[in-house]
């Protein structure tokens, strides 16, 4: 608590406008990066189980004519849209449709690629009572040990559980002005303080932007974004980061990559204590 108390004002303010950047409504959906870079796309419907969940974009898809998996959350334009997609918060059914795409991609050596922009799974007393925890939990699980090449892109927002199922990858990548985070800052303000005015307060002490999320070996690398905002230009530089990503994974047998996975999310943002020498 009290660190978090220790924030200083600069502090504040750069991390709430980097926020207000990856929630901008103007800013590119993981949809507009999907339509942009991967070519014939065959979508999959259906979790198997319940429904097919809309918010869940998965496809069949080639990069430069290679075979890939692609697996996104829908946001939404217009307000029917958005309503929709509610606001691009998957269901469980969409996880477990996810989960069914990567198993898939598993079956016939596909890599499979994650594109992320939401702020967390959907919680509505529905999803609850289906097990949307148990479905982010199985995505874990699974993901962790899928045996092809993997590699996430947070785009906007990467909110907890929500978009952690989708990011156990090989490569987790992030955009410069992107936030990942397990919870949002008004939803820290409001447990630590009661408050959720104090959101700009929360924002910097979760150290949720790019370069707080890399230190703590959350991510693997920021990809950087054009200063004018020209989206071809953002486009161009995440085609050429997840080509040279695939390009790497590809070349690596199976074994060493999940070796490294499991290596990598079992040190994520650990901290150490010195204990003072005892006198002798």
């Amino acid at each position: 608590m009290a660190e978090m108390e220790a924030v200083r004002p600069a502090e504040t303010n750069e991390a709430w406008r980097k926020t207000e950047v990856a929630r901008n409504p103007q800013r590119l959906h993981p949809m507009d990066y999907l339509e942009a870079i991967f070519t014939e796309h065959q979508e999959l419907h259906g979790d198997r189980g319940f429904a097919d969940d809309c918010a869940m974009y998965c496809a069949m898809a080639r990069l430069d004519g290679a075979p890939v998996m692609v697996i996104c959350n829908r946001k939404g334009r217009t307000t029917k849209e958005r309503m929709r997609y509610r606001f691009g918060s998957p269901e469980p059914e969409g996880y477990r449709k996810a989960l069914r795409a990567m198993k898939l991609a598993e079956k016939f050596g596909r890599p499979v690629v994650t594109l992320i922009d939401l702020a967390g799974a959907y919680p509505g007393l529905g999803a609850e009572e289906r097990g949307q925890g148990e479905a982010i939990a199985r995505n874990l699980v699974e993901m962790s040990q899928l045996r092809v090449p993997t590699i996430t892109l947070i785009t906007g927002e990467g909110g907890s559980g929500g978009a952690l199922a989708l990011a156990v990858a090989d490569r987790v990548l992030m955009l410069e002005n992107a936030i990942y985070s397990v919870i949002s800052p008004e939803g820290c303000a409001s447990i630590m303080w009661k408050d959720s005015s104090k959101r700009q307060k929360a924002a910097a002490a979760l150290k949720y932007t790019a370069p707080d999320v890399r230190a703590l070996g959350c991510v693997d690398d920021v990809v950087a974004e054009p200063s004018d905002g020209n989206h071809e230009a953002g486009i161009a530089l995440v085609a050429n980061q997840l080509r040279r990503e695939l390009a790497s994974l590809g070349a690596e047998p199976i074994e060493v990559l999940l070796e490294k996975r499991y290596e990598k999310f079992r040190n994520i943002a650990q901290f150490y204590t010195a204990e003072p020498a005892r006198a002798q």
